[in-house]
């Protein structure tokens, strides 16, 4: 699979990055005892990011500034469009967009701009997916959503967020910041590069189908027989209702909502105050997540593998579901591996999982129109998680929440239809890859040049730099 040159390309990277704390860390160098670290849950930026820490209290300072009419206002509404419906095209949310956009033009704290960012990333995936479930596949009569592979990596993500969540309060601000361009300026060239060689395939075909237009026109110009594409398995057309009640697979929807109401429970526990049991509730969340999430991914495995070794024996070289891999027991190791270490590095540097999963399904050659469904349905459940947990730490305001979460439905529904309507016109399902990757090269400028010039501040006034202690933080 194409996904062994992303993960040769992270790993040693993300190795090295971390590698470095320890030798560019002054041991001698000892934190103040009165500095206080926040509790990082699925914020993108957990340790000052944008802004600083109230000496001597408990917690970032908390601003939730007024709603009301003005020009940040009308500024933060037109990026937040722009960024949820590019990010819902793409299946990446947007959050690397909403989190600067949040914090430097309305004024929020980190916190609360990372609450409302996956506030704005649920109602634009959710809207997205109402959209999806109504069209077609574009090339077989199956589901646009590929449930197959979301019940593969859904647990899997989950499960790394989770770990990512615990280690973005150990891990150093400048080391995260680091991480973000080395992650976020891997996947966008591969996307890029992945963009220009669809562009050009799609290029060949369409002078192809424009060649074959020439031969079947007679000599007085008319054209002998129809050469629209036809597709390979002509599907039957459908009306919206029709379409929605095909695309959906209750049976494996409800797995998911199963697993996703197990972690929400998980998450509420993990989010009440325990005192000193605290640690005894966050032990306790990793091991009830842990068999939930591998028993859901062993049942989706499993299933897999005895279909594919059906097929192989029968001499049926039809796929099981969208990505052109041979499911062999390495392979769906393999896939769990990248789905832990996408949902690691999501909850990390809270990004969630659409800047990975984004880039990996098409790296595993699923079409531009399916990758983009898929990731935005489990991106769905995945924000939706971290919103409830938010919700019950009350760390973001309900009016800013609800008219941030309306501007990114009605951004969902226009990135999808505008999309939608543009490769139809073009022939060019290359366009979705291409908006796939801008908008997490986007997200890795703002997102870095902003990180670079808070570790700059903490490093002239001398601020601890190094690992934290999790037992510290909480």
């Amino acid at each position: 699979m194409d996904t062994k040159g992303l993960l040769l390309y992270l790993l040693p990277t993300f190795s090295a990055a971390i590698a470095s704390v320890f030798f560019l860390n002054d041991p001698k160098s000892t934190k103040p005892l009165h500095q206080s670290f926040p509790n990082s849950l699925n914020s993108s930026l957990p340790q000052y990011p944008y802004g600083s820490a109230t000496s001597g209290s408990s917690c970032i300072e908390t601003l939730w500034p007024d709603l009301e009419f003005g020009w940040r206002l009308v500024v933060a509404t037109i990026i937040g469009f722009l960024g949820s419906a590019f990010g819902t095209v793409g299946g990446v949310g947007g959050g690397g967009i909403f989190v600067p956009m949040l914090t430097l033009v309305i004024g929020f704290d980190t916190k609360s701009a990372a609450a409302l960012s996956k506030c704005m990333i649920m109602a634009a995936s959710t809207s997205s997916v109402w959209y999806n479930l109504r069209v077609q596949h574009p090339t077989k009569d199956v589901p646009i959503i590929d449930y197959d592979l979301s019940l593969l990596f859904q647990p899997m993500l989950m499960l790394g967020i989770t770990i990512g969540v615990a280690l973005s309060v150990v891990f150093p601000y400048w080391l995260i910041t680091i991480l973000i361009i080395i992650l976020f300026m891997g996947t966008s060239s591969r996307s890029f590069f992945k963009a220009i060689q669809m562009w050009n395939g799609e290029t060949i075909f369409k002078k192809e189908m424009e060649k074959q237009q020439e031969t079947l026109v007679n000599s007085h110009g008319e054209l002998l027989k129809d050469t629209e594409y036809e597709l390979v398995n002509p599907r039957p057309e459908r009306t919206g209702m029709q379409n929605l009640c095909f695309n959906l697979r209750w049976k494996r929807i409800l797995v998911l909502v199963v697993l996703w109401f197990c972690f929400v429970v998980i998450q509420i526990v993990k989010a009440k105050q325990f005192g000193g049991m605290q640690f005894m509730v966050l032990g306790a969340e990793h091991r009830t997540g842990l068999p939930i999430a591998f028993l859901v991914f062993f049942y989706e495995a499993i299933k897999l593998y005895k279909e594919s070794k059906k097929r192989k024996k029968e001499g049926n070289t039809e796929l099981i579901c969208e990505a052109s891999i041979d499911w062999t027991t390495l392979n769906l190791s393999f896939c769990a591996l990248c789905g832990v270490l996408g949902g690691t590095v999501g909850g990390l540097l809270g990004s969630g999982g659409g800047f990975i999963l984004g880039p990996l399904l098409l790296e595993m050659g699923v079409i531009p129109h399916v990758a983009s469904a898929t990731a935005t349905f489990v991106m769905m459940f995945s924000s939706s998680l971290s919103v409830v947990e938010f919700y019950f730490l009350k760390r973001f305001p309900i009016t800013y929440a609800l008219y941030l979460m309306a501007v990114s439905v009605m951004a969902g529904f226009f990135g999808q239809f505008m999309i939608r309507k543009m490769v139809a016109i073009l022939k060019r399902a290359s366009i979705i890859v291409f908006v796939l990757s801008s908008v997490i090269f986007a997200s890795a400028i703002t997102m870095g040049v902003i990180g670079i010039g808070t570790s700059i501040t903490m490093i002239r006034e001398h601020e601890y730099m190094g690992f934290e202690s999790f037992c510290d933080s909480q």
